[in-house]
């Protein structure tokens, strides 16, 4: 697998990896909320607040290129993480059973493929410079 650079410029972060990623995050800010409406329209919300919103503001220097709050990698994994549950949790919660079982594997599929990222962003310090 080719290794670029991420939008932050420091970042392995391959095509597949960086697709599969967004494609996971799409799934996690319609299904959780989706999953969550019958319940509480407060709690839809604020899970897409959550899942938009923390990410956004916290990220790893040179992983993204704008940074609002820097944050050591192991956030920024926790992060992708959240967003990962989120998915497989509300695609069973709320989908047909074929969608949660593509929506599992999509997720597998990205934590296998964001080895190389993870390991680059486990080694960052959020008052370094990206390397």
């Amino acid at each position: 697998m080719t290794h670029t650079a991420s939008p932050g410029g420091a970042a392995p972060d391959s095509r597949i990896a960086s697709v599969l990623r967004f494609l996971a995050e799409i799934v996690a800010w319609v299904a959780a909320p989706w999953a969550l409406a019958p319940h509480s329209i407060l709690l839809a919300v604020l899970a897409d607040v959550v899942l938009i919103g923390l990410p956004t503001v916290f990220s790893t220097p040179g992983d993204k290129a704008r940074v609002m709050v820097p944050v050591p990698g192991a956030v920024t994994i926790a992060l992708v993480l959240l967003q990962l549950a989120a998915a497989v949790a509300a695609s069973w919660a709320a989908g047909p059973m074929p969608v949660a079982v593509a929506v599992t594997v999509l997720c597998a599929a990205v934590v296998v493929c964001e080895q190389p990222r993870w390991r680059w962003l486990v080694r960052r310090v959020p008052d370094r410079e990206p390397a």
